[in-house]
């Protein structure tokens, strides 16, 4: 995977540590510019190929709205703003996010793979990655304290597990404090294909070995139920 050149626009020296601190535990960033007003931010955009922006609204002077106003040509754009009522303003500039401060962990998370599909998604549109082939889709899940980098098309299923979600890899799994709905929400909003064939369980058609007496049997050997309130979702969605 390309690793990312990262942007950290912010007034506050407070604010730049947050952000360093939780890309600490990510593997895709290859460098972390720093720019404390929007003037530095256009000299290091200019000077840098910068893939993804971490952006302030409130600096003195020239805003985060204005300064993203004056520019031909962004990155992917995560708003990190203390302030909610800009972020229809700044979604109409076509950012990728916006997180209200103070942000937990998890929710920059999301953040950064929606930043990062969107990178995969150009690169294949323009060229850069052959337009037959899939786009290499990711999550970076949080497990004990670090944060996990696993491969979409690997997971054969998750699995609720009180609150938390195991997520299965063939023969092993890893938990991470998420709900299952959160990971179908965002695996639906990118066009994953997980089928939803009981409460408890999400899985990759691309790993189902049979289907017989309403339980789905994997590639790994593993069997889960599906669920009777969604056999006819799963037959329409794997027969048609």
């Amino acid at each position: 995977m390309h690793k990312q050149s990262v942007l950290i626009v912010d007034d506050e020296p407070l604010a730049h540590e947050i952000v360093i601190d939780y890309l600490a535990e990510v593997n895709f960033v290859s460098t972390i510019h720093q720019g404390y007003s929007a003037a530095q931010a256009i000299d290091l955009l200019h000077n840098n190929e910068i893939d993804i922006m971490f952006l302030d609204i409130n600096m003195p002077r020239i805003s985060g709205i204005e300064l993203l106003q004056s520019l031909e040509t962004i990155p992917q754009v995560i708003i990190t703003s203390a302030h909610r009522q800009f972020a229809l303003e700044s979604f109409e500039l076509s950012v990728c996010d916006y997180l209200l401060k103070p942000f937990r962990q998890e929710r920059f998370l999301k953040a950064i793979n929606k930043a990062v599909y969107q990178i995969q998604l150009r690169q294949n549109n323009t060229g850069n990655v052959k337009s037959d082939s899939p786009i290499a889709r990711t999550l970076f899940i949080k497990v004990d304290k670090k944060l996990a980098h696993i491969a979409v098309e690997d997971i054969e299923s998750l699995e609720a597990y009180g609150n938390y979600v195991k997520v299965w890899t063939g023969e092993t799994s890893v938990l991470t404090p998420r709900t299952l709905s959160s990971f179908e929400t965002e695996l639906d909003n990118n066009n994953s294909p997980f089928i939803r064939i009981h409460k408890s369980y999400l899985v990759n058609p691309a790993h189902i070995k049979s289907i017989e007496n309403s339980t789905v049997l994997l590639n790994s050997g593993r069997l889960h139920p599906i669920g009777k309130t969604f056999k006819t979702s799963v037959k329409t969605r794997l027969i048609g």
